[in-house]
C-alpha cells in the first residue's frame, strides 16, 4: 500500500505523519510536494497540520487551488482514502472535500493539549480498528478549529453518520457545533480531524491511540484488495 504525505509551504506536521506510516504500519510512504498533478501512484493519501501558505486569507484557502489539490479531488472520486488533519482538515473543507468550515477557537485562543475523543463511527476505513463509543486521548493543536455547519448540513451529518469523532461531553476544547471533531464525507473515504493521530503512536508521547487509525486503513485496503481478487 503506498501513502502520499503532502507538502505545502508552512507544513509542519508532514514529518509527523511520515514517521507514523513507518513506525504503525510499515508501509511506502512518499513526501509529495504542492506542485505535483499525478497522485495515481498512491492508495492512501495525508493532507497534515501545519500553516499552509502562512495561514494566509483563512486557513486552508490558498492550498485548495494547488495542483495536488485538484489530483486530490480526483482520487477521493475514485474512492482512495484521504486523511486531512488539523489544517490539513481546513484544506478539505475549504476545496469542498468535506462540508463545514473550521472557525477561531471560540476562547480566541491557541489550545494544545491532550484532549478525549469518542469514537462515533468505527465502519469508516479510518477508524475500524476502533470500537463504537471507545474513548481515546489524542492530541490537539489548533487556533481554528470550531467546526461549524449549517443545520441541514448538520441534519444530513447526523442521519449519515458521518461524524466521526465527538469531543468527550464536556470536554470540548474550541467550541465546535455539536462537539464535533471529525467528520467524513458521504462514501466514508474521506476524513477530517482537528485532533492529531500521528502525535499519538507511541506512549511515551502520552498516548499510543493513534496507532489504530493507521491500522484501520492498512486493513481496510487489504480486506478491499483481497475482495477484488477473489472476484
Amino acid at each position: 500500500m503506498n501513502f502520499a504525505v503532502l507538502v505545502f509551504p508552512g507544513s509542519n506536521c508532514d514529518i509527523d505523519c511520515y514517521k507514523a506510516v513507518e513506525d504503525t504500519i510499515g508501509q511506502p510512504v512518499d513526501y509529495v510536494w504542492h506542485t505535483a498533478d499525478d497522485l495515481s501512484k498512491y492508495d492512501c493519501i495525508l493532507v497534515p497540520g501545519g500553516f499552509s501558505y502562512g495561514d494566509y486569507l483563512r486557513c486552508g484557502a490558498i492550498a485548495q487551488f494547488t495542483n495536488v489539490m485538484k489530483a486530490v479531488a480526483k482520487a477521493a472520486e475514485e474512492g482512495k482514502y484521504i486523511l486531512g488533519i488539523c489544517n490539513g482538515f481546513q484544506v478539505l473543507t475549504e476545496a469542498k472535500l468535506l462540508p463545514g468550515a473550521l472557525l477561531r477557537n471560540n476562547g480566541m485562543k491557541f489550545r494544545c493539549h491532550q484532549a478525549v475523543l469518542k469514537v462515533e463511527n468505527n465502519t469508516t476505513a479510518f477508524t475500524r480498528d476502533y470500537a463504537e463509543g471507545e474513548l481515546i486521548n489524542i492530541p490537539i493543536a489548533h487556533g481554528e478549529g470550531n467546526y461549524y455547519c449549517d443545520d441541514a448540513t448538520l441534519k444530513e451529518l447526523q442521519e449519515n453518520n458521518q461524524i466521526v469523532f465527538r469531543y468527550e461531553a464536556g470536554a470540548n476544547p474550541n467550541g465546535s457545533l455539536d462537539d464535533i471533531a471529525g467528520i467524513s464525507n458521504k462514501a466514508g473515504n474521506v476524513v477530517g480531524m482537528m485532533p492529531h493521530p500521528e502525535r499519538a503512536i507511541h506512549e511515551i508521547l502520552g498516548s499510543a491511540d493513534g496507532k489504530k487509525m493507521f491500522t484501520s486503513i492498512l486493513s481496510a485496503w487489504r480486506e478491499k484488495h483481497d475482495a477484488a481478487a477473489i472476484r
